[in-house]
């Protein structure tokens, strides 16, 4: 194992989510791969944090990415947010992602947690998925 398809694995999620079609209209130009400055948007998608686990055996080193994608968004319910969400996790399963180094063997939806802020005002849904890199690929 190592964390040399790291970057490719984020270039590519983060271009998969900016270009989707559907999450477009929903949230514009609003996909971060870092908080944005100042007074963020009213709805945004972050990729967020990773962990990185070695699946290397006898045929070949591979790395299984496991990582969150978090919905934000003010006012109103969450419905709001989970078609945000739903639209990330269609852009982002539906399609194979094409790395530049390595080959995504798989990209798969693990589970979600909706949450308000304290004051009742943000929604957040923490979408993680499982990625398993081949590295000799």
């Amino acid at each position: 194992m190592s964390y040399l398809t790291a970057p490719a694995l984020q270039e590519a999620v983060y271009g998969c989510l900016s270009a989707d079609p559907l999450l477009v209209s929903l949230v514009g130009s609003a996909v971060f791969d870092c908080p944005p400055q100042g007074m963020p948007p009213a709805e945004y998608v972050l990729v967020g944090a990773e962990d990185a686990l070695d699946r290397s055996d006898k045929t070949g080193r591979a790395t299984l990415f496991r990582f969150t994608v978090s919905v934000r968004g003010t006012g109103g319910g969450f419905h709001r947010v989970k078609e945000i969400a739903a639209a990330v996790d269609a852009a982002l399963t539906a399609v194979p992602l094409n790395l530049g180094v390595g080959r995504l063997v798989a990209l798969d939806f693990e589970r979600a947690r909706a949450r308000r802020d304290r004051a009742g005002t943000a929604r957040q849904i923490d979408l993680r998925f499982r990625a398993l890199v081949d590295e000799t690929a």
